[in-house]
């Protein structure tokens, strides 16, 4: 390797950590302040990094004091992940089917669907909400799980089924005509034969429909009421206690995280289209 090429190859990877480190020096500054005391915190004369004893008394500040709920982090964070699980669910396996039905089409029309359902995601959620909201009003589901988590779904289903049509494709045809040959009926070929092969493609699809539910303020600030998600309770939370609010918030993205880490290369071909082999 020549001394050029290798300059080109450090210049590449300083760069890449120097961006890298641009976009996570928020999130690291917020973890500090999550387990940093009060006094650490709104010390105005000197900046303290490591200059803290670690603290969990933020985290047991947000989630175990009593209080009212639309305060409350734990309450919150419970019906987050409620919200979350289930539109997770939902937006999969409707985009699964949908995917499916996809790959069997091998006219010129594809094409046409494929742009149909790219233009749905590109709807802002601001746009719907106020129909929605008189809808679900009218048909009883107002101010409920349910409400919610049928918009995240909705939200959630054209990546759903771009992310999954992506990684259909790359199933060989012979594996649909075996199966077809073997007796076995659509629904089968589905749900025995190619689920199973593309699971990696699944969680991913999953990580990403579940990270943009949890973090979701627009739809759960209107559709609900008695009760809050995490981000609509954070809004909520006064600036003054920064280390609860850095708690709350670190909560909700650490579980996103830890499941980017490790889909992370499926992420990657999922979020552009199949081009990543």
């Amino acid at each position: 390797m020549t001394t050029g090429l290798r300059i080109r190859f450090l210049l590449r990877d300083v760069s890449a950590v120097a961006v890298v480190g641009i976009f996570m020096f928020p999130v690291i500054w917020w973890a500090f302040t999550s387990i940093q005391p009060y006094s650490a915190i709104f010390n105005k004369d000197q900046l303290p990094l490591f200059n803290f004893s670690p603290s969990l008394d933020n985290y047991k500040s947000a989630y175990f004091q009593d209080g009212p709920e639309a305060f409350s982090a734990r309450a919150a964070f419970v019906h987050s992940m409620i919200i979350a699980l289930g539109s997770t669910a939902l937006a999969v396996s409707l985009g699964l089917l949908a995917a499916f039905g996809l790959t069997r089409i091998v006219t010129g029309r594809r094409r046409s669907y494929t742009t149909a359902v790219l233009l749905l995601r590109f709807l802002p959620p601001v746009a719907i909400i106020v129909p929605a909201s008189l809808i679900f009003r009218d048909v009883g589901l107002f101010d409920t799980h349910a409400s919610v988590i049928l918009m995240h779904a909705t939200m959630n289903l054209p990546l759903a089924i771009l992310m999954l049509t992506s990684f259909l494709d790359d199933v060989p045809r012979e594996v649909f005509d075996a199966a077809r040959i073997d007796g076995a009926s659509e629904f089968q070929v589905l749900t025995l034969v190619v689920a199973p092969v593309i699971r990696g493609g699944m969680a991913a699809t999953a990580v990403l429909c579940f990270i943009f539910s949890i973090i979701e303020f627009t739809m759960a600030l209107f559709l609900t009421v008695s009760f809050r998600t995490l981000p609509v309770t954070l809004s909520f939370l006064p600036w003054g206690d920064m280390g609860e609010l850095a708690a709350a918030s670190m909560s909700a993205i650490i579980p996103g995280f830890i499941f980017i880490l490790i889909f992370q290369r499926h992420l990657v071909r999922g979020l552009t289209l199949g081009s990543q082999k």
